[in-house]
C-alpha cells in the first residue's frame, strides 16, 4: 500500500503539528468507525506517556477509550510479570524484551499491520558492524530471522551521557563516565536508579580507569558484576552521590538548583534546566555514548489488539515524533522530516545552528551538544541490552542499595 507523503509546505501551510497529524495518516487508515469499540491502555515513561499525545491518538483514530499511566521500566516490568491485565501496551525499552518474550508477556505485531514501517531508519534494520547483532537495537526488536514481526515498534531513541552545569564544571572534567565518580565532586554527583544503567556506567567509568577491560559494558560477566559492585558501593559508603534519581523532574530540580552538578541524564532534562535560563550542558564522553530505544510492545493477554497496531503506526506517522524531538529525543522515523520545520529538523537532526527566536533554552546560532544524529551515532559505545548475569547483577544492585 503506497504512503501518503505532504510536502513539508504543505504541512507547515495548516495548523501545528498534532493537529495536522490526521493529514499524515492515510484516510483508510484512522479507523474512525471500526474502532469505536477498542480501548487503549498504555503504561511507560513520560517521555512518551502524554496526555496530549494520548489525546491526539484518540481523536485521529477513533479508538473509544484511551488511557496512559507513568511509571519506570522496572516497576512496570514487574507488575507485568506477576500477571497484570491492566494494559494493552507496554511503552518499554529495547533491553527488558528478552523477559517479556520469554515468559510470553507479550506478543509479535505483524510489519505488515504497519503502512507507516517504510520509512523506519536503518539504525533498526541493519547491523552495525562494531558491534554484535544481539549487541543492538536491530539485533532486539524482531521476533523473527525475515524480519516480518516486531516485538517492539521503536518510538523514541536517544544518546545518553552526562548533564552537567559548565558554570561550575568545566567541559573538559564533565566529557568523561569517570566525572560521575570523581572523589573531587563528591556529594554533587547522580546517578540513575535503573540498575541496568547504572552498572553500564560503572563499568564505563572502570574501563577508563584501567579497573576493568569490558568490551560490551552492558553484557559483563559475574566477575565483572561483582567488581562494579564493590566500585559502586564503596562510592555509595564514601557519599559520592547527591541522589539516586529516578524522576524527570527529580533530576532537573537538582541539576537546577546545584544540588548536582555532574549526572547521568537524559538530553531533554538538560534542555529543561536551560529553559529556565540555568547554564547546564551535555556531554561528549570520551568513552562513547550509552543508546538506546523506547517502543510498543502488545501485551499477549490485551483485548484490543486492533488499537495497539493504530497506535504504532499513529507513532511512526510523524507530527507525534516532533514532541519527542523537541525535547531532545530522536525519532526513529524520516517522516518526521516532512512534517518538521526546515530550521528545527536542522538543528535537532543535522547539527546546524539554531534559526529564529529564542525556545526552550535554545537561542540564535545555538549548536546541539554531540553534533548532529549521525556523529553522535558514530560514538555509541554500546547499547543497552539484557544481560546474560541478570539475576547475578539484581542481586549486587539489591546490595548496593541497602548498603
Amino acid at each position: 500500500m503506497k504512503l501518503f507523503h505532504p510536502t513539508r509546505r504543505g504541512f507547515l501551510a495548516g495548523a501545528g503539528a498534532l493537529t495536522a497529524s490526521s493529514a499524515l495518516m492515510r484516510p483508510d487508515m484512522l479507523w474512525a468507525q471500526s474502532l469505536g469499540d477498542q480501548e487503549l491502555r498504555t503504561v511507560g515513561l513520560s517521555v512518551t506517556v502524554q496526555e496530549r499525545i494520548l489525546n491526539d491518538f484518540k481523536e485521529k483514530s477513533g479508538v473509544g477509550s484511551v488511557s496512559g499511566k507513568a511509571d519506570i521500566f522496572p516497576n512496570t516490568q514487574t507488575e507485568l510479570l506477576s500477571g497484570s491485565n491492566a494494559y494493552d501496551v507496554w511503552e518499554t525499552i529495547g533491553e527488558r524484551l528478552p523477559a517479556m518474550t520469554v515468559t510470553n508477556t507479550i506478543v509479535p505485531i505483524p510489519v505488515a499491520d504497519l503502512s507507516n514501517w517504510a520509512n523506519i531508519r536503518p539504525i533498526f534494520t541493519e547491523t552495525d558492524p562494531r558491534m554484535s547483532e544481539r549487541a543492538q537495537i536491530s539485533g532486539q526488536i524482531w521476533a523473527d530471522a525475515d524480519h516480518t514481526e516486531l516485538w517492539m515498534v521503536p518510538t523514541v531513541f536517544n544518546f545518553d551521557s552526562i548533564g552537567y552545569r559548565p558554570d561550575l564544571v568545566s567541559a573538559e572534567e564533565a566529557n568523561t563516565w569517570t566525572s560521575l565518580f570523581d572523589p573531587k565532586f563528591k556529594g554533587k554527583t547522580g546517578l540513575n536508579v535503573d540498575p541496568l544503567i547504572a552498572f553500564g556506567e560503572a563499568i564505563l567509568a572502570m574501563n577508563s580507569l584501567g579497573l576493568l577491560d569490558v568490551p560490551n559494558p552492558g553484557n559483563p560477566n559475574a566477575e565483572e558484576i561483582d567488581e562494579a559492585a564493590k566500585f559502586l558501593i564503596d562510592k555509595k559508603k564514601d557519599g559520592q552521590f547527591r541522589a539516586l534519581w529516578g524522576d524527570f523532574g527529580e533530576l532537573v530540580n537538582l541539576l537546577a538548583s546545584g544540588e548536582m552538578i555532574l549526572a547521568d541524564a537524559w538530553q531533554p532534562a538538560v534542555m529543561a534546566v536551560k529553559a529556565q535560563g540555568i547554564e547546564c550542558s551535555y556531554a561528549v564522553p570520551k568513552e562513547g555514548y550509552r543508546a538506546w530505544s523506547i517502543g510498543l510492545s502488545q501485551i499477549a493477554n490485551s483485548p484490543n489488539p486492533e488499537a495497539v497496531r493504530a497506535y504504532a503506526n499513529y507513532w511512526l506517522s510523524g507530527p507525534p515524533a516532533i514532541i519527542v524531538s523537541e525535547q531532545g529525543y530522536y525519532s526513529p522515523t524520516t517522516n518526521i522530516e516532512e512534517v518538521m520545520s526546515a530550521a528545527k529538523y536542522g538543528f535537532w537532526y543535522e547539527g546546524k545552528p539554531w534559526i529564529g527566536a529564542p525556545e526552550r533554552g535554545i537561542k540564535e546560532g545555538d549548536l546541539r551538544d554531540g553534533g548532529s544524529l549521525q556523529e553522535r551515532a558514530s560514538h555509541v559505545s554500546y547499547w543497552h541490552q539484557w544481560p546474560d548475569e541478570y539475576d547475578h547483577l539484581i542481586m549486587r544492585w539489591d546490595e548496593f542499595l541497602s548498603a
